[in-house]
């Protein structure tokens, strides 16, 4: 999303990804940006850029320009051989380095493991996440081919220790300033495995390094109450601590309900009524509902990636409340974001669900890396060719403007009713 404005007399213009402010920018910079790629890709390739104007543009025109290039940009993202270029990914890279304007120098940056325990890397800042992610396993010893099997995410901790996932690093952006940029000791980095299926897991455990990062994200899942345990379990799972018996304690997690699975923040689904409290979790191939009705009960469902058609992220500026009756009157707006998904009820009906949540992007983001690992798999891919793609589909497929287009889900499946 582009927002236009005067900066120091110059008309430049704030692009915001996956909801965030990520760089500022003028147009000279954009032609430049599509003269390159013309030039990269061909002519035939490139969508259509707005054109240079002699005279100085009306506000009717500065406007037009907006939406052209907000539309121009969009087409680029979506593309799926343009909005994966490292060409592309690098432009914003710049952008953002400068946007902050911070200098390329070596730095210090802490990446948490999910036990707490912080590994400090020295880098560059102008280091893209796949150069920080590859230091970090450089440090921990992570052999090469199992690197791929981990992400870099950034989350807020609350001050009783809670986690929100804000989202997964990508590839257009420098983790370093990204974290510097939040302003606030609450955000940090995390190292978590990046993959849906269990199955994955032999693999990592068959290495030292791999498997010890395994354990102790199983471990702070069931410590964070994301992972369900009754007492009999937890008493196992005591005991296979302290034998210290870390493949079989993972075995048995792998057993327990909401293994592997990322809890979000209470938000509001208006399934199966609006207004609803829900609690929302993504782990083997769909989204997991808690949800309270407004009688207080509480219900248990479950919506399967395979079943939802296709699914967008909109947000919208809801005036913030100042007491008054009249809440415009403060002027201070505040950004709400919705998920909302077509899901396949039964054999001949279909129905948009929708989640308000501050989370929404990382959910939609959740939803793309399950379709993508289900077709990498069915193709007789490997985790390599997921996480390879991951990084490029999450930036084309999010989109924080309003009325975003619906992202198609290639892994749906028309089902009957007796498979309901």
């Amino acid at each position: 999303k582009l927002i236009g404005f005067f900066w120091g007399g110059v008309l430049a213009y704030n692009i915001h990804v996956n909801g965030v402010l990520h760089c500022r920018v003028r147009y000279s910079q954009l032609l430049g940006l599509h003269e390159q790629i013309k030039k990269e890709y061909g002519s035939n390739v490139v969508p259509a850029f707005p054109p240079k104007k002699i005279f100085t543009l009306t506000p009717a025109e500065v406007e037009q320009r907006r939406e052209q290039l907000e539309k121009y940009m969009q087409a680029i993202r979506q593309d799926p051989l343009l909005g994966a270029s490292e060409l592309f990914n690098s432009f914003l890279r710049k952008a953002q380095q400068e946007t902050q304007q911070i200098p390329t120098e070596e730095v210090a940056i802490d990446i948490c493991l999910c036990n707490g325990q912080k590994v400090t890397v020295n880098i560059f800042t102008s280091y893209k996440t796949e150069d920080v992610l590859d230091a970090v396993a450089t440090k921990l010893d992570l052999p090469d081919d199992l690197v791929g099997y981990f992400s870099l995410f950034l989350v807020r901790e609350g001050v009783d220790g809670s986690l929100s996932f804000v989202r997964k690093l990508q590839e257009f952006e420098l983790p370093y300033v990204s974290i510097t940029s939040s302003r606030s000791s609450e955000f940090h980095i995390v190292l978590r495995k990046s993959y849906w299926d269990m199955a994955y897991d032999s693999d990592v455990m068959e290495n030292r390094v791999g498997l010890n990062l395994l354990y102790a994200q199983t471990v702070s899942d069931i410590e964070r109450g994301w992972i369900l345990v009754n007492k009999d379990q937890h008493r196992q799972l005591k005991s296979l601590q302290e034998k210290g018996s870390k493949k079989e304690f993972i075995h048995l997690g792998q057993t327990l309900k909401y293994y592997g699975y990322i809890k979000f923040d209470p938000c509001v689904t208006d399934f199966p009524e609006k207004g609803c409290q829900v609690i929302v979790s993504a782990g083997n191939n769909e989204l997991n509902f808690h949800v309270k009705l407004p009688n207080e009960q509480m219900k248990e469902g479950s919506f399967k990636v395979t079943r939802m058609r296709c699914w967008r992220i909109t947000s919208s500026q809801v005036p913030i409340a100042n007491g008054t009756t009249n809440p415009c009157s403060s002027g201070q707006f505040e950004i709400k974001l919705e998920l909302s998904f077509e899901y396949l009820m039964s054999k001949d009906r279909l129905q948009w669900v929708t989640i308000t949540s501050d989370q929404a992007i990382m959910m939609s983001i959740c939803l793309q890396s399950m379709v993508d690992e289900l077709m990498v798999k069915k193709s007789g891919g490997s985790i390599k060719k997921v996480c390879t793609k991951l990084t490029s589909v999450s930036l084309r497929g999010v989109s924080a403007s309003n009325l975003a287009n619906n992202i198609s889900n290639y892994a749906f499946e028309g089902i009957g009713d007796d498979d309901l």
